[in-house]
């Protein structure tokens, strides 16, 4: 997967003012979603402005604009680039042949795709993929976090053959939002993760999808 491919992830979320063509061009957007991630991890994304990552990015706000009609687009592709990245390194690791049965899959994705991302990408863990600032219409009946639960199920029923069943696909989805919640509570107060809200967070996700994948 590319490592951003903003004007389409998400069905389409998020809407470049222009695409980057050349390289300088891709160069520039990702350094000014660097900048954005920065000040999102300092400020949270409610305080974000087009000032903000311009003068953190030392662009001008022309460039800023150039990409991006308002903060609002801003923060919804840098939740895209956080949803691109933490599906590539799921895929990954569920395709990792030293993983054994799904059990042993789930949790290193549990630990090296999701409590990694809040440890390590900067402004997930106020951004996450986007379900905080998610404005699809109502009648859009998947969230972000349910996209993302859609993909680690399939990637498994792929894998190891696992059930693909309704109770098993709303398990999935119940799963990843319970430990999305547990996981956000853990760093809410502690860069590294309170280690309690993290354990139950894996001992949820194997008790909701044990009796449903076997």
């Amino acid at each position: 997967m590319p490592e951003t491919s903003l004007a389409t992830v998400q069905e389409g979320v998020v809407s470049l003012r222009n695409e980057p063509v050349q390289a300088r061009s891709t160069a520039r957007l990702t350094a000014l979603l660097d900048a954005a991630a920065a000040v999102v991890d300092e400020l949270g994304y409610e305080r974000l402005t087009t000032a903000m990552v311009a003068e953190r990015a030392g662009a001008s706000i022309g460039t800023v604009y150039r990409y991006f009609p308002d903060r609002i687009v801003v923060l919804q592709a840098l939740a895209a680039r956080n949803y691109d990245r933490v599906i590539a390194k799921i895929r990954d690791i569920i395709a990792d042949e030293s993983h054994g049965s799904w059990l042993e899959a789930m949790a290193t994705v549990y630990d090296r795709a999701l409590v990694e991302a809040y440890r390590s990408e900067p402004g997930f863990r106020s951004l996450r993929v986007g379900d905080v600032i998610d404005l699809r219409p109502v009648s859009n009946p998947q969230t972000h976090n349910s996209r993302v639960a859609e993909v680690m199920h399939l990637a498994l029923v792929e894998r190891f053959g696992v059930s693909d069943t309704e109770e098993a696909r709303l398990a999935f989805e119940c799963s990843i939002e319970i430990s999305d919640a547990l996981v956000t509570r853990a760093f809410a107060r502690d860069a590294k993760g309170d280690e309690r809200f993290l354990a139950k967070g894996r001992e949820i996700v194997r008790d909701l999808l044990e009796p449903v994948l076997g």
